[in-house]
């Protein structure tokens, strides 16, 4: 073999081997998972999955956003017709079926989903005698975890074993609080199961942040749940809060998060400072 040709073989044996590494360390150390998690309903938490997704992805992170609720609220919010699913997380969970078979590209910019559908309402109870039925999820996804930056899972608003699924795959914890009266209500719950499953199936599990939504500056009300909110999470709050805003609420219909909806305004802009908050935490 000439010399100029075993020097070219040799590059490629060593590209190959670079990529093989470098895809390895990325699935270990590169793909944070977040769990957008509060079984309080009406707090902004798909939302907030949603557009925290979105944001991450406008900012080159390759993303999946991992819908698990069954309102399936996610799945539209990016725009895919829940009719038509051949494959949801359902599957993921009760017939253990490849992440890549249910894995979906948004028409958004370096955003994967793996939608869901009602179907996952029943799931629990489906899945309730299976062994090691709280790591379902992780062990359906970690596949494909090499090839994003971040994964974003919007949780049900509950604590049940499909949360747990979530936690017990999760590195990082995001919760949205509400910025209204009755704001820490059943917070001692989610965090006593945040504390169990980090004790028995996720040692590693930490908390990104409490997240503020439907702010409003202008209520004395607002203030009172932020100071108390810093209080119970002390330096775990996000400096972004998430206002109040008609574009926020109407993106959903129209199947777009709102950095896509209306880029100028106030709600994009939150959600655009969260995902760079989260992005130079990591």
């Amino acid at each position: 073999m000439p010399a100029e040709n075993a020097g070219i073989f040799f590059l490629k044996i060593l590209h190959i081997v670079y990529v093989k590494i470098y895809k390895k360390k990325r699935g270990a150390f590169m793909a944070k998972v977040i769990a957008v998690a509060n079984q309080k309903g009406g707090v902004g938490k798909t939302t907030t999955a949603v557009n925290l997704a979105a944001a991450l992805g406008i900012n080159n992170k390759k993303t999946l956003l991992i819908d698990i609720d069954p309102q399936g609220n996610s799945t539209s919010g990016v725009g895919i017709d829940k009719r038509t699913l051949d494959y949801t997380t359902y599957d993921l969970l009760v017939d253990n079926i490849k992440a890549e078979q249910a894995l979906l590209h948004t028409k958004f910019q370096c955003l994967d989903i793996l939608p869901a559908s009602i179907n996952l309402a029943a799931a629990e109870l489906e899945i309730a005698e299976k062994s090691k039925r709280e790591s379902l999820l992780k062990n359906a996804v970690t596949p494909v975890r090499g090839n994003y930056d971040y994964i974003i899972i919007d949780c049900p608003p509950s604590l049940g074993l499909i949360t747990t699924n979530a936690l017990c795959f999760s590195d990082t914890i995001l919760v949205p609080i509400q910025c209204e009266y009755y704001a820490l209500e059943g917070l001692s719950q989610l965090m006593n199961t945040v504390r169990r499953v980090k004790r028995q199936y996720n040692s590693k599990l930490e908390m990104e942040g409490v997240l503020l939504t439907m702010y409003d500056g202008r209520l004395n009300l607002t203030q009172q749940v932020v100071d108390e909110v810093k209080r119970y999470f002390p330096r775990k709050v996000f400096a972004t809060v998430i206002p109040r805003g008609v574009r926020l609420s109407e993106a959903p219909s129209f199947g777009m998060p709102v950095v896509y909806f209306d880029k100028s305004c106030k709600g994009s802009a939150a959600y655009l400072a969260l995902a760079q908050e989260i992005i130079n935490n990591y």
